[in-house]
């Protein structure tokens, strides 16, 4: 929620600013600028670049600041770091009070030190104690283990730095919290702060340096070139042969009854099935070898391409239609030369949405059994908690799939110049 926050703040004032600076600008006198803009006007609504690039270094601002990047001068509260401690009353079995303290050193996970200095020797039955705990992790305190007659029945703390606990309850002290367990123990958690334990999330130039340390000695004894080709070949060996069946069915339930009444009911079924339900009945029908993973893949993008070739010539204006007709043409060359043109827009739109639901099903095909690919990595690396090569992959893809659908819509451009005309 404070993340959703800080960014919607960054949002408000970014466009604050863009909008006083772009009010004290000349503006041109083209085309767009002189029409009459109503408003929902489509036509007149392009990315603003500068907002696209306030967006992602807001993010990536974001990211560090709460995982105590380098990238970032600013960072949230990170968790306490450094010696601490707390003092606990007990009461003995004869009933008689008792003052001591634990020591507690927090150190960050994978530094190797010392147990603080405390002095060993009591006037009492309570004998002070020291703790090692590192950021991010609690730790049990057993004070009946190291204070006197600590074993005999009726021994308890009762108090932590003056406050009175029972088991189940939770007090403060200075730099965290104390729970005391149903057996008396004490479960002591510093303070955690707001930034990220890296297992869950690290920063970014920890992410930088699992892609390079990838990049050059690859994953699994593979290279990371080698991933991305089994993952991207896989993609498009998928998007292609859905793209080939499914655009020809979808052209035939355009225009024929009877092939529509006929695979209506399939197609409209098999839509909202997700690819990922389909995944035992493939690896049942097709086993764990790459015809699984590809025929997975073909599903995902079959039905979208359909949907898609079947909207668009359910979209083409009748009127385009009745005039070929009246200067003679045959029903091939009004297929030719009027239906498919003018469907290849919402062919191209289905295209960038079947090919992003293929990218994201790839994961999905590549965790039967493969030892290549995108999906492969990221799954693997999930088991060992390798959190750094899990968001270079998830990155990656996004990347590669951000590209791809660049690429979709230059096409698009070059081979579909009259999108938008009428």
């Amino acid at each position: 929620m404070i993340v959703f926050l800080i960014y919607v703040a960054i949002f408000a004032l970014a466009y604050i600013a863009y909008r006083a600076w772009d009010r004290s600008q000349e503006h041109r006198h083209d085309f767009t600028s002189l029409k009459t803009v109503t408003f929902g006007d489509e036509s007149a609504v392009s990315a603003n670049r500068f907002g696209s690039v306030v967006s992602i270094v807001a993010l990536f601002a974001i990211w560090g600041a709460f995982t105590g990047s380098v990238i970032t001068p600013l960072h949230v509260p990170g968790p306490f770091v450094g010696d601490t401690s707390f003092s606990y009353t007990a009461r003995n079995a004869a009933g008689e009070t008792d003052d001591a303290t634990v020591a507690v050193r927090v150190f960050k996970v994978g530094e190797d030190v010392p147990l603080p200095e405390v002095d060993a020797n009591a006037d009492g039955f309570a004998v002070d104690d020291a703790l090692k705990i590192g950021a991010w992790r609690s730790s049990l305190g057993r004070p009946h283990e190291n204070d006197i007659g600590g074993d005999q029945e009726g021994y308890s703390v009762i108090a932590i730095d003056g406050q009175a606990i029972a088991p189940g309850e939770t007090v403060r002290f200075s730099d965290g919290l104390i729970t005391m367990t149903a057996k008396g123990s004490l479960s002591i958690k510093p303070d955690t702060g707001w930034q990220m334990e890296p297992i869950w999330l690290p920063a970014p130039e920890a992410v930088v340096s699992a892609m390079v340390k990838i990049a050059v000695d690859g994953y699994k004894n593979v290279s990371l070139w080698e991933h991305l080709g089994y993952s991207l070949g896989r993609v498009l060996l998928g998007f292609a042969i859905g793209s080939i069946v499914g655009i020809p069915l979808g052209y035939a339930m355009g225009l024929s009854n009877w092939f529509r009444g006929w695979f209506d009911p399939i197609v409209e079924f098999m839509r909202p099935v997700p690819p990922l339900a389909l995944i035992p009945l493939v690896i049942i029908w097709f086993g764990i070898g790459e015809q699984g993973k590809i025929i997975l893949l073909f599903l995902a993008a079959l039905w979208i391409m359909t949907i898609a070739a079947r909207a668009g010539v359910s979209g083409v204006r009748i009127s385009k239609v009745h005039a070929a007709y009246s200067l003679g043409a045959s029903k091939r060359q009004i297929l030719q030369h009027v239906i498919v043109p003018n469907s290849l827009p919402e062919i191209f739109t289905g295209a960038r949405v079947a090919m992003g639901v293929c990218w994201g099903t790839v994961v999905a095909a590549e965790l039967v059994a493969a030892d290549r690919g995108l999906g492969m990595m990221i799954v693997n690396a999930s088991k060992f908690q390798q959190t750094d090569i899990v968001i270079f992959g998830i990155i990656l893809i996004g990347i590669i799939g951000y590209g791809i659908d660049i690429l979709i819509r230059v096409a698009e451009k070059w081979l579909v110049p009259w999108k938008g005309r009428g």
